[in-house]
C-alpha cells in the first residue's frame, strides 16, 4: 500500500466533531472507544468530507497500529459517522480495506459525493501512470461489484499489497480479480494493477506463485456490469498467508 508520512503535515490526526455528543447507546460507546478512539494516536487522515447540516462525516484514514497486529492485516480504515443533532447523539460505521480507493468505493455507497472524498496527494505516494489513476477511479466508482475475499498487506522492505476479490455478478466471464499495487520508496510511486481469472483455484495459483517469488503476469480484464450492491465481506475460503520472499 502506499507508504504515509504524518509528520509532513501538523493537522493529519482525526477530529471528529463530536463534542457535545454522546454515543446513541452503551454498545455505540464500547465499539466506538474498542474500534476507534484507541487507535485514534496512531490515526492519519488522508480525506474527509463534513455535511453542511452536521449530520454526516466521512473518513479515510491509515491506522498506523495495524502493522503491530496480525501481519498482512489491512491498514486503511474507512468510517462514517452519523449524528443526530437534535438528540445530540452519534452512531457509526466503520470498514478496514486494503486499499484507499476501495474505502473511498466504502463511503461514496452510503452518500459522500467521489469528489469530496479523494485523497491528499501531499501525506503518501502518487500514483505512477495513467493506468493506475484509472484503476484507482474505477475501484471508487465499481467497488460495490465485488466481494473482498482476502488481502495481504506487506509493509517491511518492498511495500506492497495483494487483494483478492469475486464479481458479484455470477455472469461475469472472470469473476475473480486480483488486485497488486506496489510502492516504490525512491519515486514515492505506487502502481496499481489488476488481473482477472475464471476459477477461484486460478487466482489462488497466482496468488501463491506470486508470492513464492514467481514471475506471474497479470492480464486486465473488463469490468462487469453495473451492481448495486456494496462491498461485502469475505465469501469464500481464502489463500494461505503469504510467506516472506527473499529480500522481503
Amino acid at each position: 500500500m502506499p507508504q504515509y508520512i504524518p509528520e509532513l503535515r501538523p493537522d493529519t490526526t482525526p477530529d471528529f466533531r463530536l463534542e457535545g455528543y454522546e454515543a446513541a447507546n452503551d454498545r455505540v460507546a464500547d465499539r466506538f472507544r474498542l474500534k476507534i478512539t484507541f487507535v485514534e494516536h496512531c490515526s492519519t487522515v488522508l480525506a474527509e468530507h463534513h455535511t453542511n447540516d452536521g449530520q454526516h462525516s466521512y473518513y479515510v484514514m491509515h491506522d498506523g497500529s495495524a502493522t503491530w497486529g496480525m501481519p498482512g492485516d489491512p491498514q486503511i480504515v474507512a468510517l462514517h459517522l452519523k449524528r443526530d443533532t437534535t438528540a445530540r447523539t452519534f452512531r457509526f460505521d466503520r470498514a478496514e480495506l486494503p486499499l484507499p480507493a476501495m474505502a473511498q468505493s466504502w463511503l461514496i455507497a452510503r452518500g459522500c459525493p467521489e469528489e469530496e472524498i479523494l485523497l491528499t496527494e501531499e501525506l503518501g505516494t502518487t500514483p505512477a501512470d495513467a493506468a493506475t489513476r484509472a484503476l484507482e477511479e474505477r475501484l471508487r466508482r465499481d467497488g460495490d461489484h465485488f466481494s473482498l475475499l482476502h488481502s495481504y498487506t506487506h509493509d517491511m522492505g518492498p511495500v506492497e499489497t495483494t487483494v483478492l476479490l469475486r464479481a458479484l455478478d455470477e455472469r461475469a466471464p472472470m469473476p475473480f480479480r486480483v488486485l497488486l499495487e506496489q510502492t516504490d520508496t525512491e519515486t514515492f510511486t505506487h502502481t496499481l494493477r489488476e488481473g482477472g481469472f475464471a476459477t477461484f483455484e486460478a487466482a489462488t495459483t497466482w496468488w501463491e506463485a506470486h508470492w513464492s517469488g514467481e514471475p506471474a503476469s497479470l492480464s486486465a480484464p473488463a469490468p462487469p456490469a453495473r451492481q448495486n450492491t456494496q462491498l461485502v465481506a469475505q465469501a469464500r475460503p481464502v489463500p494461505p498467508t503469504p510467506p516472506r520472499r527473499p529480500g522481503h
